[in-house]
């Protein structure tokens, strides 16, 4: 059994990115899953001052060590822009500061989802390039186009997204054995 953290990159309490962390991680059997609402993780914007006069926040140290107890991640991103969101980078820049290595022997199911069309791929793609600087181990990614459209209180509707979500999350956690 596995230790397996999970949470999106977004601090909305609205998220589509988390309702799809939520719906994956009741897809998991058999291990030990601590799922984070990143609406409860406030931080400010990173800046070398900030660090230099408050140092690192409580929620940040338990953030970054609830990380290093976790074999596994599963994470879904938000785009803005095209790019991940300004809170998902900085939560990025403040633990690496703490610890470069943050993400070291963790291995990550990686994910998206957005209202349109492309899912979020931008910032999957843009995230995928970027967490192996810090240790992870991206083993599988999956992206959900038109949130609106293909997902429902019962979870992803459309058989060929479903399929896909399921083949990468088995990938994920038969990385962890």
């Amino acid at each position: 059994m596995a230790a397996i953290l999970a949470f999106a990159g977004s601090n909305s309490s609205t998220s589509v990115n988390f309702k799809l962390v939520q719906y994956t991680t009741a897809l998991i059997d058999g291990h030990d899953i601590q799922l984070l609402d990143m609406t409860r993780y406030p931080f400010p914007m990173f800046s070398e001052d900030e660090e230099k006069e408050k140092g690192y926040s409580n929620s940040l140290v338990e953030l970054k060590n609830d990380i290093a107890k976790a074999q596994g991640l599963v994470l879904s991103v938000n785009e803005h822009n095209g790019n991940p969101s300004a809170y998902f980078k900085n939560v990025l820049d403040w633990l690496s500061r703490v610890d470069r290595n943050f993400l070291e022997n963790t291995k990550v199911l990686l994910m998206s989802t957005s209202p349109g069309r492309r899912g979020g791929i931008g910032a999957l793609g843009v995230v995928e390039a970027m967490l192996p600087r810090f240790g992870a181990e991206v083993v599988a990614t999956f992206s959900l186009p038109s949130f609106n459209h293909s997902f429902d209180d019962n979870g992803v509707m459309e058989a060929e997204f479903g399929k896909a979500l399921q083949a990468a999350l088995t990938q994920f956690l038969e990385s962890l054995k």
